[in-house]
């Protein structure tokens, strides 16, 4: 059972790992490879989910489709605005993720936008713009990855 210092144990591990290989496989037969049963599954996996700990969601690949740009920025906020702007920016639509970070940005955040200029719109006048307290950022387009997959915006 997750500790309360919120390490996992060995089952939840192998819980984990199911999901990962298969995020649509059924808590029964994951039950049934693990020999435990199907309801401690279940709630392992809410406990996890509630910790926030676990999230099970839906991706895409924006490599494998042909109008979608996806893109890294690192951006450098004023510190009496930190927390706010990342607060604002989290919510933006074309934002898939934020980390606070140490080094030379404050933040990274990644997006994924239709095209180029849905993007330049988000980075100089809808988006980013907006935000008080962002000094610079530093677009970094991607090419390539088959690991990363991201949310796509509501229409």
């Amino acid at each position: 059972m997750t500790l309360v210092d919120g390490s996992l144990d060995e089952l939840e591990i192998q819980i984990i790992l199911a999901l990962q290989e298969d995020a649509r496989k059924s808590y029964k037969s994951i039950a049934k490879e693990l020999g435990v049963a199907e309801g401690t599954v279940s709630n392992r996996v809410n406990r996890l989910i509630q910790q926030g700990i676990l999230k099970l969601e839906a991706r895409v690949n924006p490599f494998a489709m042909s109008n979608k740009v996806a893109a890294i920025l690192g951006i450098n906020i004023k510190r009496s605005h930190h927390a706010k702007a990342v607060k604002e920016i989290m919510a933006l639509s074309n934002v898939n993720a934020v980390w606070v970070t140490t080094g030379k940005y404050d933040i990274f955040v990644e997006v994924l936008a239709d095209s180029i200029k849905e993007l330049n719109v988000f980075i100089f006048e809808e988006g980013l713009s907006n935000i008080e307290g962002i000094e610079a950022t530093e677009t970094h387009i991607m090419l390539h990855s088959d690991s990363k997959f991201f949310k796509i915006a509501p229409a």
